[in-house]
């Protein structure tokens, strides 16, 4: 059931590579790459790196009483990942090539997590 949401991003967005549903304690519970993308390294490596370093900024935004932090996007030479926080547990992840629509892979978080979260 998740994979069917992951790939409808992946697959809807230019330049997806792939995406990811994952708790914060790195656990992946789906992912979804496509068999005709060449993507190193895999997803569930980059969710495990990333839901540590998504922690610390969740900590740091409450020491600093910012608010609740939704989302983050971290543009390299490589790839695009945009995380978005779903829970306080879970998050779902996208990665895309450096020209991807990274904007509308947003907006596609934003719109398939309250169908995540159902299924959670």
């Amino acid at each position: 059931m998740f994979r069917e949401h992951l790939q409808k991003i992946v697959e809807s967005v230019d330049g997806g590579q792939a995406a990811l549903l994952m708790g914060f304690d790195g656990i992946a519970v789906e992912s979804y790459t496509p068999q005709d993308v060449d993507f190193d390294p895999d997803i569930g490596t980059v969710g495990m790196e990333f839901s540590f370093i998504f922690g610390q900024i969740r900590k740091a935004a409450e020491i600093l009483e910012i608010g609740e932090i939704r989302e983050v996007t971290i543009k390299s030479s490589a790839l695009i990942i945009v995380i978005r926080q779903l829970t306080d547990e879970y998050f779902t992840a996208v990665t895309l090539s450096p020209d991807g629509n990274f904007g509308k892979a947003r907006f596609l978080l934003r719109i398939t997590a309250p169908r995540i979260l159902q299924d959670l």
